[in-house]
């Protein structure tokens, strides 16, 4: 049975997570972080996730659970997780992360931990999503330099912060590759007045935050007489949730490396 604890449990992918780890017969809920200084803390985090007592409370400090979970879920910002990092890698403790909106050096720091800290790192834990990412290099293999342009498309709710989300950014860096390109070279992210027709080779992004859009991408290979989309659209959290805890079981049986969810699917 893998003990499971959750950074910011009391937000909304908290919820949904204590939720998903409740319905896992092979993990079990082993504790909660909230800010500190919050209100919240010592609330049950069932009753914080809808379902009741559970008989485990908020905390708003990893060091009040250190003895009680073998796996830390963080789904937050850059700064928390790497803060995180660090305590996991002091006290021997394995995580998983679908923290979005790292800059490079945040992304060189967490990637440093790989040899301290057994993980799983991915902007998206959707199985479905993860799929998605081996079909898209197969079109862009087939399609990217026989004169088909590439658009990357994504939708999200009003109140995400970074933009393009991590699983667009996921996307393009996929075809990229698969075509010897990089998104420092190729990708374009903003079109504004003049910016005169596309090139050959470029990737283009575009953003869409409305709503309560759970989470739709799209990428389009398209040419003259013809356009191929490839499409994945989440209607809820319980599937990054569900992918998470299927992660945090997998890594539990790891001793080291910065892993992704390819390599949890065995993709």
């Amino acid at each position: 049975m893998t003990r499971i604890a959750i950074v910011g449990v009391a937000g909304r992918m908290g919820r949904t997570l204590v939720n998903a780890v409740q319905q896992d017969s092979e993990a079990t809920l082993a504790g909660g972080i909230v800010k500190r200084g919050s209100s919240l803390a010592g609330v049950d985090i069932g009753e914080l996730a809808g379902l009741g007592k559970l008989g485990v409370v908020a905390v708003d400090s990893l060091s009040a659970i250190v003895d009680d979970f073998d796996v830390l879920i963080d789904f937050t910002t850059p700064q928390v997780t790497l803060a995180n990092l660090a305590f996991c890698a002091e006290h021997g403790k394995r995580i998983v992360i679908g923290t979005t909106g790292l800059a490079d050096a945040e992304l060189a720091a967490l990637e440093g931990y790989g040899d301290r800290v057994p993980m799983v790192f991915a902007p998206n834990m959707s199985v479905g999503v993860n799929l998605t990412l081996k079909l898209l290099e197969t079109a862009a293999r087939s399609l990217g330099n026989e004169g088909y342009d590439i658009e990357v498309v994504e939708a999200h709710h009003r109140y995400k912060v970074d933009s393009p989300s991590g699983t667009a950014l996921k996307m393009g860096e996929v075809v990229a590759e698969s075509l010897g390109r990089t998104l420092k070279e190729h990708g374009v992210f903003e079109r504004v007045g003049q910016c005169g027709p596309r090139t050959d080779k470029e990737i283009g992004f575009a953003t869409v935050r409305a709503g309560d859009i759970v989470g739709e991408h799209t990428v389009m290979f398209a040419t003259e007489g013809e356009r191929i989309e490839i499409t994945h659209k989440a209607s809820s959290r319980m599937t990054f949730a569900k992918g998470a805890v299927r992660a945090a079981r997998w890594v539990a049986g790891q001793q080291e490396g910065c892993h992704d969810m390819q390599d949890v699917l065995g993709l």
